[in-house]
């Protein structure tokens, strides 16, 4: 098992950066993401959304992955709650994939909150627990989803702030 684990600051304020980050996808830093289908969305009685997405993504593994597990299954599916609170200024994102259970995990928690010295900057905390399992060089293999995660969260937050650059002309 590796854990990952990440901070990053966006300079803008709690509400905006929530705003894009429910809108991420699609985006052209992330062309792996090829479909967002929202499952459930909801209030509950003290004003939280809440929202259940299925990510399918297509990945091009290496042949030295595809060797080692086996498969050479390119399309994925990730499962993704997000819980917003208005009140407490959170959102909060859970998720894991779905597909290829029997040989990897990946799950990963996001949580945007205001930064605590300057509520007009965000800051984002990132965890990802990846665990594979029942093949040879499974540290080998976590260690390079680890660095994997690592590359794609900086294009996610890349991704956020191309999308507040275009959520921005509708706040002024």
């Amino acid at each position: 098992m590796k854990i990952w684990t990440s901070e990053h600051i966006f300079n803008h304020p709690w509400e905006t950066v929530t705003m894009a980050a429910m809108q991420k996808y699609p985006n052209p830093l992330s062309p792996s993401v090829v479909g967002v289908d929202v499952l459930d969305r909801h209030v509950d009685t003290v004003g939280r959304l809440h929202s259940h997405r299925l990510l399918s993504t297509e990945w091009g593994l290496p042949s030295l992955v595809k060797s080692i597990i086996g498969n050479c299954r390119t399309r994925t599916y990730v499962t993704e709650h997000s819980v917003v609170d208005p009140n407490k200024r959170t959102m909060e994102l859970q998720s894991a994939n779905i597909t290829l259970t029997n040989l990897v995990s990946v799950d990963e928690r996001l949580v945007y909150r205001p930064h605590p010295d300057d509520c007009q900057r965000t800051l984002l905390t990132q965890e990802a627990i990846i665990s594979v399992k029942g093949v040879s060089l499974s540290s080998y293999l976590e260690a390079m989803m680890a660095s994997t995660i690592s590359a794609n969260a900086k294009k996610g937050w890349m991704a956020i702030e191309w999308k507040i650059s275009n959520l921005e002309p509708c706040f002024s």
